[in-house]
Order: structure tokens, then sequence, then C-alpha cells
């Protein structure tokens, strides 16, 4: 499936930044414009059933991978996911065959079943597309108001038999092995990606970095952090 883009710069210097679950590519609106001014050519999908992209009869991992290859350019100079867009982005590097990936607060580990059934609940997802920009803001205090109504509407808008599918136990992993150079950047205290995981990634050769005091959506959170933590990686 060809994917909606949005893209910031120019030239054939790409980036290549995929946003998390529930989400759009505008969760990028800020870390774009500042990948442009340094050289890049942004280019940033929406996944299927996910803002302007098509929904689908099928939502995996797997699939969304193979939209990605089959929507940004080939050997991108960075490819960078967040959450569902880490996992997805872990699946298709081998073939996308990126200079370097950035994988921020990825869905690597599942959480504790129990939050994950919350999460997955029909009632659950009718109250959280339903919810209004002040309890958003409450609950992401250090958020810019744009980024409060993104989410309200993102929320409201993405088609909800993704869900189940991309996250199962069953996919939710960790890569088996270092494809190309790479980051993986934590929120503090992570619950995509448990310690023992972090440590498994070391091992093999990730780049692991925590920003202090961030949420999961780490960019929204802390803007400054989260650029601080892409040091040697854009």
């Amino acid at each position: 499936m060809k994917l909606y883009t949005r893209e910031w710069g120019t030239g054939d210097r790409y980036a290549v930044l995929v946003h998390g679950v529930m989400s759009d590519s505008r969760n990028w609106r800020r870390v774009g414009p500042v990948l442009a001014e340094r050289g890049y050519h942004v280019v940033a999908v929406d996944l299927r059933g996910h803002g302007h992209s098509p929904r689908a009869a099928e939502y995996t991992a797997d699939l969304m991978a193979e939209d990605i290859l089959e929507t940004v350019p080939y050997a991108p100079e960075l490819v960078m996911g967040h959450s569902l867009g880490g996992l997805t982005v872990s699946l298709a590097v081998d073939r996308l065959h990126p200079e370097r990936a950035v994988y921020v607060d990825p869905a690597f580990s599942c959480p504790a079943a129990g939050w994950l059934q919350l999460k997955l609940a029909p009632a659950f997802l009718r109250t959280l597309a339903r919810q209004s920009a002040a309890k958003i803001a409450k609950r992401n205090p250090r958020w810019d108001p744009i980024d409060v109504a993104i989410e309200r509407e993102t929320f409201e808008s993405f088609h909800r038999a993704a869900i189940p599918a991309v996250l199962a136990p069953s996919v939710m992993r960790a890569p088996e092995h270092l494809a190309v150079p790479s980051l993986v950047m934590l929120a503090d205290n992570s619950y995509l990606v448990k310690p023992q995981v972090a440590e498994h990634l070391r091992a093999t050769g990730f780049d692991v970095r925590v920003v202090a005091g961030s949420g999961h959506v780490i960019n929204r959170d802390d803007h400054d952090g989260f650029m601080r933590a892409l040091d040697g990686w854009i």
C-alpha cells in the first residue's frame, strides 16, 4: 500500500520518519523542520489506517513494514520510528538499507498483561477516542497545545481495527541482530523496552540512551532533550 507522506526539505539526503499507533506524521511537526535545516529531505509517513493513508482490511506489523518499503526512498541516510513505528522500522530495516536507524521508545517488549488488556478493550478505545483536549493536556502537561490538538484529532480518526493485530504480545519483540548502526532512545521508565531488553540491545551493539524525565512520546514531552539524545546520529 502506498502511504500518505508529509515532507520537509529537498535533495537526495533522505530521512524517513514513522509515527506510533493512534498518531500520524504530524507527530514529527517539530523534528521534521529541524532535520530539514540540517540538510535532510524528510519524508514522514502516515501508517495504514492512520492520518490520510487508506484504511485496510488487514493490519499487521509486517504489512506496515511492506507499506514503508513501497512508499519511501530506498537506502535513506536515516530512518526513525516511534513506538509501533519503531517496531515497524525494525521489520523493514534489512530491506530498506538505511545508513542509520533510530528507534524512539519502540514497541520491543510487551507491557504487563493487565495493561495490554486494558489498552485493547473496545470500551477503553472508544473512551480514548472521545477524550477532550483538556484531558489529554492534563495527562501530558509538558506538551505544546498544538500537539494536544493533534493528538485529539488522531485519536478520533485512526482505524481502531489496527490495534489488536499490530500490538499483540507475539508481535512486540526486539531485533535479533544489529542490521545497521542503530540508536534506541528510551523514555524514562519505558514500559515498551523492559530493562532486560535494553541490556540485550546494548550487548547486541545498539546504542541505548534514556531521556530523563520524559514520557513515551519523547519529542513532545521534551523536544530539546530529544534532539540532544540524537547527538552523533543526525
